[in-house]
Parts: C-alpha cells; sequence; structure tokens
C-alpha cells in the first residue's frame, strides 16, 4: 500500500500549493501552464509514450480532455481558495460516481441497488459539504458552492472521456495521457502568450518554478496510482477506494489542522457520508476479490 499512499500524498500536495498560491502572489494560470511542460517530460522519461501508433485516434475527446485538463485546474485552484482544501477534495473525489450514472443512463449498464444508493450518498455529501452557513459578505466567498459544484462535475466528465478513451482505442493509457498533456500545455500556453502580449501577466521564474513543482505532484499522483494498481493488481477496487478515501481524511486532516479551515457540524457529516459513499460502492468488490 506504500504506492497507494505516495499517490495520496501528491494528490494532497496539488491542493496545498493551490491553496498557497495566493498567499505567495502566485500567477495559477501561468503556473498550471507550466505544470504540463514538468509532467510531459516525466511522462517521456518513466512511461516511454509510444507515438508510432496514432492513426484512429478519437480527435475530439482528446481535444476536449486538453482544454479540461486545464480548465478544471484553474477551477480547483479557485475552489481551494474560496471553499477550502476538505470541501474541494471532497467534491473532486465524489465526481467518480458521475462515470457509473453515465454507465446506468448513457451505456445502458444493468442498474445496481447497491450502486444507486452509493450514488444517493454521493450527492448528498455534496450537498452537506457545501458552506451554508455564510460568515462574510463577500460575494466571491458566496458564490464558493458554484466552484465546488464545478469540480464535481468537471472531473466526472473528465472521468467518462478518459473511460471512453482506454475503450476504443488501442493506445496505451500512458501514451493517451502524454498526448493529452502536450495539448493542455499547447492550448494553455496560446492563452498565456496572450495574455504576455496584452500585458496582463509576464513570464516570471517563482511561477515557472511553483508550476514544475506542481508537475511534479501532479505526475506523481498518476505514476504512484498506476504502480499501486500493478502491484495490487488483484485488487483494483481496494487501491481505487484507498486512494479516495485517504485524499478526504488526509486532506481533511491538513485543512482543519495546517490551515485552519472552519467545517460546520453538516460539513462533519458530509465528510463521513462521502467515506460512506465510497465504501458502499467499493467495498463490496474488494470483499469479492479478496475471496476468489
Amino acid at each position: 500500500m506504500l504506492y497507494v499512499f505516495l499517490s495520496i500524498c501528491c494528490s494532497v500536495v496539488v491542493s496545498v500549493l493551490l491553496k498557497l498560491a495566493k498567499r505567495y502572489h502566485i500567477d495559477v494560470f501561468q503556473a498550471i501552464t507550466w505544470n504540463y511542460s514538468m509532467a510531459i517530460l516525466l511522462t517521456w522519461i518513466f512511461f516511454k509514450p509510444q507515438l508510432s501508433h496514432l492513426d484512429g485516434l478519437p480527435v475530439y475527446n482528446y481535444l476536449a480532455l486538453g482544454i479540461l485538463f486545464p480548465s478544471l485546474f484553474v477551477i480547483m485552484a479557485s475552489s481551494v481558495r474560496l471553499a477550502g482544501i476538505v470541501r474541494t477534495d471532497v467534491a473532486q473525489r465524489l465526481s467518480l460516481f458521475i462515470p457509473i450514472l453515465a454507465a446506468f443512463f448513457l451505456f445502458d449498464e444493468a442498474k445496481d441497488i447497491v450502486k444507486i444508493i452509493g450514488i444517493v450518498l454521493a450527492f448528498a455529501a455534496i450537498l452537506l459539504s457545501i458552506p451554508w452557513q455564510k460568515t462574510t459578505n463577500n460575494k466571491a466567498d458566496k458564490g464558493s458552492w458554484l466552484y465546488l459544484l464545478l469540480v464535481f462535475l468537471g472531473f466526472g466528465v473528465i472521468d467518462v472521456l478518459l473511460k471512453q478513451i482506454t475503450k476504443i482505442s488501442n493506445v496505451p493509457f500512458t501514451t493517451a495521457i502524454f498526448v493529452i498533456f502536450i495539448l493542455a500545455f499547447a492550448l494553455s500556453m496560446v492563452v498565456l502568450l496572450y495574455q504576455v502580449i496584452t500585458r496582463k501577466t509576464r513570464f516570471s521564474w517563482p511561477h515557472i518554478f511553483i508550476g514544475w513543482i506542481l508537475g511534479v505532484a501532479n505526475f506523481g499522483n498518476i505514476l504512484f496510482y498506476l504502480k499501486a494498481h500493478k502491484a495490487l493488481s488483484n485488487s483494483p477496487s481496494a487501491v481505487f477506494s484507498s486512494m479516495n478515501i485517504g485524499v478526504i481524511i488526509v486532506g481533511a486532516f491538513i485543512g482543519v489542522f495546517i490551515f485552519k479551515e472552519k467545517l460546520s457540524k453538516l460539513n462533519m457529516v458530509g465528510l463521513a457520508v462521502a467515506v460512506l459513499a465510497i465504501v458502499i460502492i467499493y467495498f463490496p468488490q474488494t470483499l469479492g476479490f479478496l475471496h476468489s
């Protein structure tokens, strides 16, 4: 489970870096852009992507992911800043239930009462995690629920698109991620260059350096997650559930005790319901692997 733990740490580090960005006046979009340059380099070094068989790729899926990756990163940064690490991690991790909904309604998968209960609990957890009690008159803070909703929906859509890519293409997942990283970097760089040309921002080494650190954490999350699945190939559900529950718990610990984020009693119940929803969906599958 070492790889699961390392993947959890990398995922939480991403949230922490986004949380610290405002405090140290980091241009988040520029950091996110340069993050992809480091992710591209590390993917090339560690995964050796095969680029000789890229014919027939689902181009629109790749382009959509190339746009969604940096866009959701920016939204996630706003969510972390306004709603906090705890709530944002809950919203991101519960987005895993959107592919289940897609399987039910788009791909005609048989309905499973256990999964339906998990989905209902997931939506309940999202509602309970929203900061309903307003302690500020700041309109941006009051709109934090919208960023949480976008994180939830956005990462769910990304998951659906990634699953579609693995189904309709024989390109290895690591090669697909490499191509998506290149698209995300190229599209983000176009926007960044426009901002530089119009003098809305300027290239700065601190932003670039933070972006590279963000890229290491972003890539590390993927690397260790894949290694965990390889090491525990007979228990993929155990890896998946441990990863998501771990991020929620560790993120909650850091958010509350390090950054002093305030959670209401409803928010605390939401955390518990989020963990329960993941357990309900994946724990029975884990038991099935253990007894097989």
